[in-house]
């Protein structure tokens, strides 16, 4: 758990870092919402429920990436997803749909570093030890998002892709940011920040696809 002073800094770091970020990115994110806007035909902006810190569900901005498809109703998105666009997929590899959560961030929806947030129907699921997860706000990356970066491909390569995220890539997931959470350190999330921007660097070769991926895969 974070004392008080850890929550403190963390939270000055926050807001400094994403203001810088803002004025940095701020013509990159009106420029690639309305390029969204044209290329699925809907707002550049995307906004959907997520639970954050204690439990608080707020709304996670993104630029648009997918078109609407009543036959895909899953929120389980994979790398083959025809709701993608083309400019979307762009978007998505370079992780340049998440821009906007800098203004989550600002105000304090989110922080950079952290458990991914998730939608209110499997954050229900985190109880016990495990809903300590809640106590810290959402990140924009974080361990578990680092080891995992490159998710929608794995999920592709899965018979059932919906099966293998709820055995096999949620529980491993939990399991990372509650360990997050209980060896917190502020030179820790700055390591993770580091890790991410260079992304050549995110993840070593065995930790692409855990080690349960091939069971669940027979199972599947």
């Amino acid at each position: 758990m974070l004392s008080p002073r850890q929550q403190i800094v963390k939270r000055i770091f926050d807001i400094c870092l994403a203001m810088l970020g803002l004025v940095a990115t701020g013509w990159i994110i009106v420029l690639t919402a309305l390029f969204a806007r044209m290329d699925t035909g809907r707002r550049g902006f995307f906004r959907q429920l997520r639970v954050g810190r204690e439990g608080r569900i707020f709304s996670i901005l993104k630029i648009r990436t997918m078109r609407d498809s009543p036959s895909h109703a899953t929120t389980v998105t994979t790398a083959d997803d025809p709701r993608i666009t083309r400019f979307g997929r762009l978007l998505r590899a370079t992780k340049m749909d998440e821009l906007p959560q800098l203004i989550n961030v600002l105000i304090g929806d989110m922080s950079f570093v952290g458990p991914r947030p998730d939608v209110p129907e499997v954050a229900g699921q985190l109880t016990g030890v495990t809903s300590t997860i809640l106590s810290v706000r959402p990140g924009i990356t974080g361990p578990a998002s680092l080891k995992y970066r490159r998710e929608e491909q794995l999920l592709a390569a899965q018979a059932d892709p919906e099966r293998f995220n709820q055995e096999v890539l949620f529980p491993d997931k939990v399991r990372i940011n509650a360990q997050y959470v209980a060896d917190y350190s502020f030179f820790g999330d700055l390591k993770y920040l580091w890790h991410t921007l260079m992304s050549s660097s995110m993840v070593v070769p065995s930790q692409t696809q855990p080690p349960e991926a091939n069971d669940a895969k027979q199972a599947a």
